[in-house]
């Protein structure tokens, strides 16, 4: 799950922002969980794009 998305129960407002101790302590507990934690949807998506297009040039200059 990504930390921009969640709402801290504490003062209601995004955790990505950081307003209160318990959003900052929230925020760096999901960014050292996790590399992947803090990308958003779309940069996984690229990522795993790249991944398959490095593949498919592998396969190719096998063949």
């Amino acid at each position: 799950m990504t930390y921009d998305r969640l709402v801290c129960a504490n003062c209601a407002a995004p955790v990505n922002e950081g307003r209160c101790p318990v959003c900052r302590a929230n925020r760096e507990r999901l960014q050292q969980e996790n590399f992947f934690a803090g990308l958003n949807p779309m940069a996984l998506i690229a990522l795993l794009a790249v991944l398959v297009a490095a593949l498919a040039l592998l396969a190719h200059q096998t063949v």
